[in-house]
């Protein structure tokens, strides 16, 4: 089902508030709550749209990684398969570049990378060889990637109704919850929306304690939610991803630089051969060469290294996906990733 333009306005004001009522929804929309939410309704079971909660993966709380994985030309889809089970590798996609496959692995630290994810590459029949590049600042991920299909003031609407974001400053950090908080993510991960009550019939807790959990794991900014679109419906059919090397002390405004090009999906500072990461969703492959100019003229000083196209996109940010990059609706949950966490 190709999403309508009413669709994709519902998609926009989601990413912006993920959590949004569908009574603050249809007042910016014009359009009454439960018409939304069995719009809503539709575009989730057909996988066209989703929204889910992840590890945001700040440096300055738990470990973010790029990982580049090469394999066996005939074991490549068994290494996949093996890949996008674990928990901790919360997006996978397949390469069109001598890397085979692109992971991006968030841990609880670089301990926990080392033992949960560094020891099982290694016991992967068929993974011949991978190579890391840790983050030392994210600056901005795929949940601030926008549609912008809304008017300025419809965003200004659904951003007031929002509020301030957590930030996760002076707050918990993810060693810090309690795993009666933890048990609380894997519902988040399913469904972004999900509210206390469901989450309490599944746990089998009492509706307030549990609301009372999921406000201080809000609160603590360890959580990204993201209202997700197949990108096959978001106009942008093309991921671009560049290894670059920016001049020191340039970092930050090189991220301010790329917050203002609408194709950025994640830009990070990463250790490594180069020292920087750019993730963008493209209209077409003629694009690559449009963005790369605009890069050199928007980044004084940036060093262009290497491009990598993907593919297609076997797992995003916990959640597998069809060949045509629809949600199938399986969702890798990250509580096993949780537990020396605990």
């Amino acid at each position: 089902m190709e999403p309508s333009e009413e669709d994709l306005a519902l998609i926009n004001v989601l990413q912006i508030a993920p959590r949004l009522s569908w009574a603050d929804a249809a007042e910016v929309l014009g359009v009454h709550a439960t018409t939304l939410a069995a719009r809503w309704e539709r575009l989730r079971t057909a996988g066209a749209a989703w929204v889910t909660a992840h590890l945001i993966g700040d440096p300055q709380q738990m470990c973010l990684a790029f990982v580049a994985v090469d394999c066996e030309m005939n074991r490549r889809q068994e290494v996949t398969a093996r890949l996008t089970e674990m928990p901790e590798v919360v997006t996978v996609e397949e390469a069109a570049s001598n890397r085979d496959l692109m992971l991006t692995v968030i841990t609880a630290s670089l301990d926990d990378f080392s033992l949960r994810v560094v020891s099982k590459l290694k016991e992967i029949s068929g993974l011949v060889k991978y190579e890391t590049a840790l983050c030392t600042r994210l600056h901005s991920s795929g949940g601030a990637w926008r549609l912008n299909v809304l008017s300025r003031a419809q965003e200004a609407a659904v951003r007031k109704m929002a509020g301030p974001e957590a930030t996760g400053i002076d707050q918990p950090a993810l060693q810090d919850l309690p795993a009666s908080h933890l048990a609380l993510l894997p519902y988040l991960a399913r469904d972004g929306r999900v509210t206390a009550a469901e989450i309490a019939r599944g746990l089998g807790r009492h509706p307030a304690t549990v609301q009372r959990q999921l406000n201080r794991v809000l609160a603590s900014g360890i959580l990204s939610f993201r209202c997700e679109i197949a990108q096959k419906y978001s106009a942008f059919p093309v991921t671009c991803q560049w290894f670059v090397n920016v001049p020191a002390g340039q970092h930050e405004a090189a991220a301010a630089q790329l917050k203002t090009m609408r194709n950025v999906r994640l830009s990070a500072s990463t250790t490594g051969p180069t020292n920087f990461v750019i993730i963008m969703w493209l209209q077409s492959l003629a694009d690559v060469m449009n963005i790369e100019l605009a890069l050199q003229q928007k980044v004084p000083g940036i060093l262009l290294v290497e491009s990598v196209v993907m593919l297609s996109t076997v797992k995003r940010v916990g959640w597998m996906l069809n060949p045509d990059s629809r949600a199938s609706g399986a969702v890798v949950v990250p509580a096993q990733g949780l537990e020396a966490a605990r």
